[in-house]
């Protein structure tokens, strides 16, 4: 289509100079003014023209403007005219203009009507439908002109869907000086027009063959993926409860998640549990199952063996939630409980836990994170504060079931009962966030009708995601699920701040399951309860859900969250749209590819929709239930309907019959695997009418959601292919695609403004609607803002966004309220269900505008068909059943006359004959195409890459098979290979397509390729299949660039899901003309094979080749298998690429030495010039065995060569720099780090000797100030305190880890100018006297929280290790298996170039010629090395005994030696502290692979694996990264942080510079060092053990090497001291972490001097420390609660153990409510400072074996009793202290409260600094409202004393000797009843309740006067009456 604009002249224009003019139409400015539209020119569109003055210099000035609109245009085709311009102020000017304009449309149908008609249609209220038939509409469109407030003709205009490649892309307003004529034609009829953003460069450097690669790359899953099972593992941790609401409990935790249940020990007589405890669930189910299981954690009081114990609270998530959380898991989050029974109470504690939802392959950091004190456990964005729900979901009615029994019990029934009935009796089972709820059942009822609502009361917003709906089958025995649907929560609710709350319906719901046939046995069940894709229609079911927030407050809501089921009113028939009649049309146009199976009986295809078509139980006409609809009003509607339609179309409606499948045929032979159906020019058709309820409108908002992200997943491929194979201006590609984006999405908005206020719509519509806008137009603006930023530096950036708009255009077009049901192709052979496709009917929905069309509707699609439900996984889901080139078309019956319009032209229909002479517009039951085209295909088949493993050997023989329409070829077969280059161009001749050529260039058919493994017996193997479609070129077409010859592409192959290599290949398909072959471009002589002649590809296509030497660098042979039972002695590897290759020397006896002797070999081979073409290289290592025979033991191919090709170092890069030294600036003396200036160390100022701790004494402090910045005493430092400081760095700074490895020293300090604080440090380094430092700091180490080989590539710098594959691939989804089949390593390396080399190379000093590029190689020789392997510590081991615990050890393993520490075993423990070294002799390379297993000990039995992790020690030991020893941050010689090396960093560094060959080190004055051109500061002074000082070189050489990266050239970054963290895997379940372990490895060679003894780094043993809680002075005001409170004071660390627990006396008969005690309690603990954690050992139960050690944080409660001789004590109230509490109150009326509940806004202090701390405190305990009261006071004093001190001073219990304390002052008020009743009476009875006695005796006076005053009235009436 084009409009034409011809511009004659502008007259009267004033002044002079040059003018120009630009003419704009829609939105875009074009120089010839000839604009290419994409959709139909409509009635109100404007065009409007600019004259402007135009300046070289200045911008342009408007003279004047001219707009009209083009209605006459659209209506006519051809308009001339002349007019005057406006000026800016709308005030016309004398300049006229006169033009002349044509329109040409696509089908020449101007002057008929334009297609804005029928947009109104659907806004038509009175419902008649007044546009029926063409008559009505010829001439002048009614109501174009006249009512432009119904027209709404402007959405048809500028059509998303059609904007094809880039042809409505038009360049920016440029001014039309440029003349377009010049530019090549050929270049603008590719690319449309010249935007540098929207031309695809592929297209035009032509290396794609089409713009988009979806042409050219169809992407066809064939293997469904969603209900395979998967390894899952859930861990939680739970840590501690806090604030659990009740008195005095005994919590347990219970974990459950899904069905299983796990819980953790009883904590007796507390509110704040320590457990930390783990618990690990494994699961082996599908994704979807898993993540709808939840995960509950509640809080249980007082539980034991014979009573289940009272809830206190519960906290509910789904799996789903946490797995979509960052790094899959919450850590150190607080779980809020709330009481599902009671609703209206609020919070009743948290939990503290850990959880981590393992998938396999995840691998799951553990977050270095501080905890912040109350991070709740609630996703993102999710308020703290959630509020109680309703959650009502309403179940109206079903329609369509399937029978549920047999019809032999049918018949059996209709004889006893002598009725027939419907074979289902249903009920609907509803599930959500772990309840569920059921409807009644209604007995035999296809169409249900229930009427009822379940609801739910959950926390809003909910961490369950889906609503799990079932319609279920009752049954005597069990009952069955008949289909189920998953409400998803987050597609029917919005959070943003104009979200909506979850609504749904009423909408109708499709429910999809198994075929409908019943048997006993249905193979299929899993389909019904959702676990797979569905096969066919089960039912629908009309439901709605609705959600209200509740006010807990109110009074009569009901408080319990059970699952309620209540009856709801019916509801009206319309409200779920107006029901309509739908027509679908569908038309068979090939059948090929059916499979051998299946191929010897006759096939026929049953299309059903819903249940209409459907041959068992399907229906013709619309339901019962709505006939009975139809009378009334709508029939008068319908008669109307007919009346206005012309005769015969009321006739075909009364007796057309839906023909639903096609005519039986028998299959024809393709080849030896696949048959297909002989169609050619007849091809069947099929047509279906049903009736459903119009709810397009739904499906037409999310195609056009759809269109925008199929056309930006197809840009952003682009993009990727362009950046993938390094082509130019990727960012231009992607700012084009980011500009459709935002134009597409705006035209969204506009499209879908119209129906935002249309009737009949649910609310879900409205608000859904509303918020689609709203997304769509933000992208818009977004995509608009990405945009301009898109850079060439920023592509990957901006790309990774664009794909997060890509996600969410994909959420918002999945539509929730299903309307029209999906259709189902089935294949039927012998009259059996074999093989399916399923067609969303969204796809194929035909709308009047363009954008709302389904992607399928008419246009001729390539369908695959599959087995159904679990016969689909695995191999039987890869090979095809068959393939369908089909054609369907889905609308209102009214539309129904467009509905062949999509299909190729040139056909005929043909009618049943059995239709009167009448009837002319029936569908055709089959069309005939007279109009066939020939054409060649010429398949180009260059060579594959990585295919899958077919036979034992670990190779394949294979050969690919190409189909194309119902021809098929195979290339020739390949042995034993990977890669196999066939470089053969496979020719089909004479294919036949149908149709015009004109639409087969457009959209050409799909070529299948099918890779097969040939097997000597038996079929050939299937390897994988990759799809295509070729570059098509017409008769009249030049053969010639751009398009032609294509190019040569990478095609990925499927196996499954699952990738298996890449095709690269080339496709063409050449028409035939009148000319014959003759014309077609020539083909090459063929060369010959084995097989036979056969075809090369041509010189064009072929790759162009240049001469590469490639070197290859043979090290050694590693960990070789047995073959065949056999083992390996004498092996050697072979080197093939393209066809060349190298072997290495024979290995003599692979035992003694697996080295090769001979290290350099080099060949010469001819490569593609393009890197992406190289093939790959093969590397196998084979036998030799006796008589020459040779056994493959193992392949590997490399891919990709790319990291292998030499590259000359580039001599202006600043690494070669030679001018000047450059000084490295350095501190001179180390740094602190510059998160804080100093480490605090509690632990450190814990040990101190006694004459320290006097000093302090004497200091007088302040009270309250804690002297943080203690000196730390050298003599207590340990390696601990190295690595704790590490790890607080690693949490603290929230930096990632890799910034971290420059730490200690390296750290440079950007606070300070660094010169002052230089000389500050040379002065202090140089007054020697001056001992102290004035600042302490810990040398630390670097924590590696992932493997080191990760952070330093393998340690691949120069040597590779190439896994070495045998036997055949397994074929689990993520190739787990391939573990299994690795037979040995290939050590070695290479290196290719293009010869000839430049001369430099070759030419340096010291140029071995024989080493080649691999110069400065260390020798290969057996060496000795000590291994020395130190292990820190496991974390989050997997349980592994009954218990949920372990006792692990480890196990070391290095070649034969093995080292088990068994009798070290830690006790019930799955976060072991080892802390041990293990030393091991070795010799590399026989021994070089270290294992290091933590093994579970058992007392009987084997012992358990629980994790291993594996180390290659060979390529750490040579890599030039020196990971033998880490260098460590500074040099001592004694003391914690004692030089490990046996080389002194001097000596290192000078073994560095020698083997580099760089200048250096020299050493100069002033703590300088030069190396190269680099000079480094440092200081020159050693302190040795006596603190004398002596100069050396250490400290400047170690400053070199901590910075030996900025050295040029060889300079890299060496290994430092460092713990690295492995994770632990086992076996059988690969890729599932089982723990991590904390560890380093150091290795020395024993030919050098030897290493010290190994460092200490045993774990610490806790101090012994005395806590006297002297002297419980008394306690005040407790409240009174019996006639006398005997306050019992128990006191005791909690979390500890009950045992631990210490009582005062009691002070009996108190009645003012005070208790004096004088008591003292002394507590001996055991305290790791490090950590700040008690350590207690004790046996778990009298059964167990051994001690377990226990960590628990130190707290103090202080509990108050009223004691009673009978009955139970009664708690009155507690106070804890934790190690860092609020200082006590001076005196009793200080103390409130607010000390507890303000505690974190308190200064605190830390009894373990100030050792003595003396004060009043509260006590508090919940009432009945679970509000915090204040029940006493007490006054205390705490003392704390070091084990040592304790014995010098010791004190005793209570009040006894030594040290005793006097006798409480208790008063005289303790006296009995009897002695003094009246005192009692005044304790307990006026002060407690005076108030009340007083007021009682007041209304008793007042009582007695109304008395008096009631008996003396009448008297005194009376004597008033009678006057007396």
């Amino acid at each position: 289509m084009a409009l034409t604009v011809h511009l004659k002249t502008v007259a009267h224009l004033r002044g002079k100079g040059d003018r120009i003019t630009k003419v704009t139409f829609r939105g875009k400015s074009f120089c010839t003014f000839r604009w290419p539209i994409a959709s139909r020119l409509d009635g109100n569109e404007m065009l409007e023209i600019h004259v402007y003055n135009y300046s070289k210099v200045f911008s342009n000035r408007l003279v004047g403007s001219f707009s009209m609109v083009l209605q006459k245009v659209a209506e006519e085709g051809h308009l001339e005219l002349a007019d005057t311009l406006i000026d800016d102020n709308n005030t016309s000017i004398k300049t006229s203009v006169t033009l002349e304009i044509k329109y040409q449309p696509m089908d020449g149908t101007v002057g008929v009507w334009s297609d804005g008609e029928f947009l109104d249609v659907p806004d038509d209220r009175d419902g008649i439908f007044t546009f029926e038939t063409d008559s009505l509409l010829s001439g002048q469109s009614p109501g174009s002109g006249t009512s432009p407030g119904r027209r709404k003709g402007v959405f048809s205009a500028m059509k998303l869907g059609k904007i094809k490649s880039s042809k409505d892309d038009h360049r920016k307003d440029e001014p039309a000086v440029l003349d377009m004529e010049d530019l090549d034609r050929k270049a603008i009829r590719l690319a449309g027009t010249f935007e540098p953003d929207t031309v695809s460069l592929a297209s035009v450097t032509a290396v794609t063959t089409n713009v988009s690669n979806k042409r050219s790359k169809p992407d066809i899953k064939m293997e469904p993926s969603s209900g395979r099972p998967v390894d899952y593992q859930i861990s939680i941790t739970v840590i501690e409860a806090r604030q659990l609401i009740g008195l005095n409990m005994d919590p347990v935790v219970c974990v459950e998640v899904g069905d299983d249940k796990k819980y953790t020990s009883m904590k007796e007589s507390t509110n704040c549990p320590y457990y930390n405890e783990y618990f690990v669930f494994d699961f082996h189910v599908p994704p979807h199952v898993m993540f709808d299981k939840i995960i509950k954690l509640s809080v249980i009081h007082s539980k034991n063996l014979l009573r289940s114990g009272t809830l206190v609270g519960t906290f509910k998530m789904d799996v789903g939630t946490v797995y979509s959380q960052p790094e899959h898991q919450f850590y150190h989050k607080w779980a809020i409980l709330s009481d599902p029974n009671d609703i209206t109470a609020g919070c009743k504690g948290y939990i503290k836990c850990d959880i981590a939802v393992v998938g396999k392959g995840d691998n799951i950091k553990t977050p270095h994170k501080a905890n912040e004190s109350m991070n709740l456990l609630l996703p993102e964005g999710i308020p703290a504060e959630r509020q109680w729900a309703r959650f009502y979901v309403k179940i109206y009615r079903a329609e369509g079931l399937p029978k549920m029994n047999t019809s032999i019990m049918a018949n059996v029934k209709k004889a006893i009962i002598g009725e027939n009935r419907d074979l289902v009796d249903p009920y609907v089972q509803v599930q959500f966030g772990g309840q569920k709820g059921k409807t009644s059942v209604q007995r035999s009822s296809y169409e249900p009708i229930w009427n009822e609502q379940v609801i739910f009361t959950e926390l809003f917003p909910p961490l369950c995601k889906r609503l799990k709906i079932q319609i279920r089958d009752s049954d005597k025995v069990n009952d069955v699920a008949i289909g189920t649907h998953f409400i998803d929560l987050r597609k029917i609710s919005n959070e943003g701040d104009k979200g909506f709350l979850p609504t749904f319906g009423p909408a109708w719901v499709n429910m999809y399951g198994s075929t409908r046939q019943y048997t006993l046995m249905d193979e299929h069940q899993d389909l019904n309860d959702g676990l797979g894709e569905g096969v066919s229609f089960r039912a629908r079911l009309l439901l709605s859900v609705a959600v209200e927030i509740l006010d807990t407050t109110s009074p009569e809501i009901h408080s319990s969250t059970e699952v309620q089921v209540e009856m709801v009113s019916n509801i009206s028939e319309s409200s779920t749209g107006k029901i309509e009649e739908f027509f679908l049309f569908g038309s068979f146009l090939e059948a090929t590819m059916i499979d051998r199976r299946i191929g010897d009986k006759a096939i026929s295809f049953e299309v059903t929709i819903g249940n209409y078509g459907n041959q068992i139980d399907g229906v013709n006409k619309p339901s019962s239930s709505r006939k009975k609809k139809k009378d009334g009003d709508s029939e008068e509607e319908e008669s109307e309907l007919i009346h206005n339609s012309s005769e015969d179309e009321a006739d075909e409606d009364a007796d057309l019959i839906s023909v639903s499948s096609t005519p039986v045929m028998k299959p024809v032979v393709t080849d030896r695997n696949y048959f297909h159906l002989p169609y050619f020019e007849k091809k069947p058709c099929i047509y279906i009418k049903s009736w459903w309820q119009d709810q397009r409108r739904r499906l037409y908002n999310s195609n056009m959601m759809d269109k925008i992200a199929d056309k930006l997943e197809e840009g952003l491929n682009d993009v990727q292919e362009i950046i993938k194979t390094e082509k130019a201006f990727p960012e231009r590609r992607l700012r084009g695609v980011l500009e459709e984006l935002s134009v597409g999405c705006s035209r969204f908005v506009t499209l879908a403004n119209k129906d935002l206020n249309q009737a009949g719509r649910t609310r879900l519509d409205r608000e859904r609607l509303r918020s689609c806008m709203r997304e769509m137009d933000s992208m818009s603006q977004q995509a608009k803002q990405i945009r301009t930023q898109v850079k060439k530096n920023t592509v990957r950036d901006k790309l990774k966004l664009a794909q997060n708009f890509l996600q969410k255009l994909r959420f918002l077009a999945d539509e929730p309220q299903h309307s029209i049901p999906d259709v189902f192709i089935w294949m039927m052979s012998n009259n059996k269900r074999v093989a399916y496709a399923r067609v969303p009917s969204k796809d194929i929905l035909y709308s009047i505008v363009d954008e709302e069309t389904g992607k399928d509707c008419s246009k001729v699609q390539a369908v695959f068909l599959k087995l159904p439900g679990k016969k689909g996984f695995g191999p039987a889901g890869w090979t095809v059943q068959a393939k369908l080139e089909l054609y369907l078309w889905l609308g209102l019956n009214k539309q129904k006359k467009d509905f062949l319009s999509g299909l190729p032209n040139g056909f005929e229909e043909i009618k049943t004959a059995k239709i009167g002479p009448g009837l002319q517009s029936v569908p055709p039951v089959s069309l005939i195409y007279n109009m066939k085209q020939v054409f060649q295909l010429r398949a180009h088949m260059y060579q594959a890459r990585s295919l899958f493993a077919a036979d034992s050997s670990g190779l394949s023989d294979p050969f690919a098979r190409v189909f194309f329409s119902t021809h098929s070829q195979v290339t020739e077969v390949l042995s034993e290979t990977l890669c196999p280059t066939w470089d053969q161009l496979l020719v089909f001749d004479d294919v036949e397509l149908f149709g015009e050529a004109s639409e087969l260039r457009d959209d050409p058919p799909i070529i299948v390729v099918e890779f097969y493994d040939q097997d000597t017996v038996g079929k050939a193997e299937f390897i994988g299949r990759t799809f295509a479609k070729p570059t098509i070129k017409m008769c009249a077409e030049h053969y010639g660039p751009p398009r032609f010859p294509p190019q040569l592409e990478y095609y990925q192959i499927y196996r499954g899901n699952c990738t298996a290599g890449e095709l690269l290949a080339a496709f063409e398909l050449l028409q035939i003309g009148q000319g014959g072959r003759a014309e077609l471009p020539p083909l090459e002589a063929p060369t010959d094979s084995e097989q036979g002649p056969i075809l090369p590809v041509p010189l064009g296509i072929r790759p162009v080749l240049s001469r590469y030497r490639i070197e290859v660098l043979f090290w050694g042979l590693r960990d070789l298998k047995r073959i065949n039972l056999a083992q390996v002695d004498r092996p050697r590897v072979d080197i093939e690429c393209a066809g060349r290759g190298v072997q290495s020397v024979l290995i003599q006896n692979y035992k003694k030495n697996p080295n090769f002797s001979t290290l350099v070999k080099w060949f010469e081979v001819d490569l593609p010039e393009n890197e992406l073409l190289h093939p790959p290289l093969n590397i196998r290592v084979v036998d030799c065995r006796a008589f020459g025979r040779y056994i493959l033991v193992g392949s590997h191919a490399v891919s990709s060569l790319r990291r292998f090709i030499y590259s000359t170092p580039d001599k202006k890069s600043d690494n070669w720099a030679t001018a000047g030294d450059i000084f490295v600036n350095m501190d001179a003396e180390p740094q602190v780090r510059k998160m804080d200036t100093v480490v605090k160390l509690d632990a450190t100022l814990f040990e101190q000797t006694e004459e320290e701790s006097e000093k302090k004494k004497k200091k007088k402090k302040k009270k309250g100030g804690v002297d943080e910045e203690e000196d730390i005493n050298e003599r207590v430092l340990d390696w601990w305190s190295k690595y704790f400081a590490s790890i607080d760095t690693l949490k603290e700074s929230d930096i990632k880890p890799d910034d971290l490895l420059l730490k200690g020293s390296k750290t440079k300090e950007k606070s300070r100018d660094k010169k002052s604080s230089k000389d500050k440090k040379k002065s202090q380094a140089v007054n020697g006297a001056e001992k102290q430092p004035v600042k302490a700091r810990v040398d630390e180490l670097v924590v590696y929280n992932k493997e080191l080989e990760t952070e330093y590539g393998n340690f691949e710098d120069w040597l590779h290790t190439f896994n070495l594959y045998r036997g055949k691939a397994g074929d689990d989804d993520e190739r787990a298996l391939d573990d299994d089949r690795i037979v040995g390593r290939f050590k070695g390396s290479l290196c290719m170039y293009k010869l000839p080399l430049s001369e430099e190379v070759t030419r340096e000093s010291g140029f071995d010629p024989n080493m080649g590029m691999f110069q400065n190689i260390p020798h290969n020789d057996p060496i000795n090395v000590l291994v020395r392997v130190y292990v820190v510590r496991a974390t989050d081991l997997h349980p592994a005994d009954i218990n949920g615990k372990a006792d692990p050890y480890v196990v070391i393993k290095l070649g034969k030696s093995e080292v088990k520490d068994k009798e070290n075993y830690i006790s019930k423990q799955l976060n072991p502290v080892f802390g041990k070294s293990f030393d091991i002799e070795a010799t590399f390379p026989m021994e070089s692979m270290l294992m290091v297993s933590v093994y579970d000990w058992d007392l009987v039995g084997t012992d358990d694996l629980i994790g291993e992790t594996k180390i290659d020690l060979e390529n750490r030991f040579y890599s030039k990264y020196r990971a033998t020893c880490g260098i460590s941050a500074n040099y001592s010689v004694h003391g914690y942080n004692v030089w490990r090396d046996p080389m002194k960093p001097s000596q290192i560094l000078a073994k560095l510079c020698k083997d580099g060959k760089i200048d250096g080190p020299h050493y100069g004055p002033g703590g300088k060092v030069k190396v190269a051109n680099r000079i480094f500061l440092g200081q020159t002074e050693l302190e040795d053990e006596n603190g004398l000082k002596k100069q050396t070189e250490e400290h400047l050489a170690l400053t070199a090497l901590n910075h030996w990266e900025e050295i040029p050239r060889v300079g890299c970054k060496l290994v430092p001291e460092h713990v690295e963290t492995r994770p632990l895997l086992t076996p059988d379940k690969p890729g599932i972490e089982q723990g991590r372990i904390e560890m380093w490895v150091d290795m020395f060679p024993m030919d050098m001097a030897a290493p010290g003894p190994a460092l200490d780094i045993s774990p610490r043993k806790p101090k012994r420390v005395h806590d006297q809680t002297n002297t419980i002075w008394s306690a005040v005001t407790v409240k009174v609660i019996s006639d006398h409170c005997d306050s019992d004071l128990p006191l005791r660390w909690l979390k500890g153990q009950q045992e631990d627990k210490q009582d005062t006396d009691v002070h009996y008969h108190s009645l003012t409510g005070e208790g004096n005690f004088n008591w003292r309690f002394v507590f001996p603990f055991d305290y790791l400072m490090a950590e700040e954690k008690i350590v207690i050992s004790k046996k778990e139960s009298m059964f167990s074996w051994d001690e377990t050690e226990y960590k628990i944080p130190p707290r103090l409660t202080l509990q108050v009793w009223d004691a009673d001789h009978f009955s139970a004590d009664d708690f009155l109230g507690d106070h804890l202290f934790f190690p860092r509490f609020p200082r006590g109150a001076k005196t009793a009326k200080q103390c409130s409260l607010g000390m507890i509940r303000n505690e974190h806004e308190l200064p605190t202090i830390s009894i373990f600094k100030q050792k003595r701390v003396k004060g009043w405190w509260p006590f508090a305990a919940r009432d009945e409202n679970d509000d915090l009261e204040l029940t006493g006071k007490v006054e205390a004093e705490l003392h704390l004393v070091t084990a040592e001190e304790a014995e010098k001073s010791p004190v005793g219990l209570g009040r006894n000797e030594p040290d005793p304390l006097e006798k409480p002052n208790r008063p005289d008020t303790s006296l009995m009843w009897f002695l003094g009743p009246l005192k009692s009476i005044r304790y307990f009875i006026w002060h407690n309740y005076r108030w009340l006695i007083l007021k009682a005796l007041g209304l008793i006076l007042l009582l007695l006067m109304l008395g008096l005053f009631l008996y003396s009235i009448p008297g005194y009436l009376v004597k008033k009456i009678l006057g007396a």
